[in-house]
């Protein structure tokens, strides 16, 4: 019989194969490793130009802090100006205030109506009266409560009393909180 000997055919098919793969591989190695570089070059360059205009930016915040400083001094000054300019408002509403109040309750008084005591502690103001009748009284708390001069304008109690000439008269205590409006002209 014959023989033939086929294994030196299987192994060189077998090396040849190997010598394939191992050659695949390493030019797919070469492949990845080209990749590699080529991102990393576009990435160093993206680096560079970051870190470039990083140090414009610095070098620009560097040439233009003392304009920002002076921003912030004028800002500063500006703030001040403006609450001492209200401070003196504030003043010369107040000044002027209890003169506007006493104008206004002078005015918003109706006639057959008189105010006998009238007590303030700080902003809160209590008025104490005779009248000739409750009508009066409502006319009067209507009067006040529109006024810009009187905030929470309340009637505390009505009652009546015997007036002068044995008149009847109804007694009342209105309360109320004194504002100075802003837009009050000199």
């Amino acid at each position: 019989m014959i023989q033939i000997n086929l294994l030196p055919v299987r192994e060189a098919r077998r090396a040849a194969d190997l010598r394939q793969l191992i050659m695949q591989l390493v030019l797919g190695l070469i492949l990845v490793a080209g990749g590699i570089a080529i991102v990393h070059s576009r990435l160093s360059d993206q680096i560079q130009v970051a870190q470039a205009r990083v140090t414009q930016m610095q070098h620009d915040i560097k040439q233009f802090d003392p304009q920002l400083k002076q921003v912030a001094n004028f800002r500063k000054r500006k703030a001040e100006l403006e609450k001492k300019i209200d401070i003196i408002d504030g003043l010369d509403r107040a000044r002027k205030g209890p003169v506007r109040v006493m104008d206004e309750l002078a005015s918003n008084t109706p006639a057959r109506l008189w105010i006998e005591a009238l007590k303030t502690k700080g902003a809160e103001i209590e008025l104490s009266g005779q009248s000739l009748d409750n009508e009066l009284v409502a006319v009067f708390l209507g009067a006040l409560g529109d006024s810009p001069y009187f905030d929470k304008v309340d009637l505390n109690s009505t009652r009546l009393a015997d007036g002068p000439d044995g008149l009847e008269v109804v007694e009342f205590v209105i309360e109320a909180q004194i504002t100075t409006p802003k837009d009050t002209e000199g």
